[in-house]
């Protein structure tokens, strides 16, 4: 039960590296970096939570055109039942020559014994 576990399954079809947090590897001409943002408790009964909702930012960079797979990722996403709740292009890096795109999402998750 984990946004960034869910995360990789649901994009590892892309064929584009990826990792959590920042980039450890030499630059491919295209990646894409998960950051877990925040996680809180949804939905209260009797003084317990009854959802958990996780949140990650996807951030895609890529040094030629990035929207073939902005659009890949979306399609994806929303097939595998993420809520998409921002995206954004940051722009473009001069001192790396990538395209930065960002796509925000939530996940909610059931928590069991309410």
């Amino acid at each position: 039960m984990s946004i960034l576990a869910d995360l990789q399954v649901a994009l590892e079809s892309l064929d584009v590296p990826i990792e959590t947090g920042v980039f450890s590897d030499t630059a491919p001409s295209k990646y894409m970096v998960i950051v877990p943002m925040s996680d809180r408790f949804d939905l209260h009964s009797d003084n317990l939570p009854c959802i958990d909702v996780q949140e990650a930012r996807i951030s895609i960079y890529s040094k030629g055109s990035y929207t073939a797979l902005k659009n890949q990722v979306v399609q994806l996403l929303l097939a595998s039942s993420f809520t998409i709740t921002a995206r954004s292009y940051i722009g473009f890096e001069d001192d790396t020559g990538y395209y930065h795109y960002n796509v925000d999402v939530a996940k909610h998750y059931e928590i069991g014994g309410n």
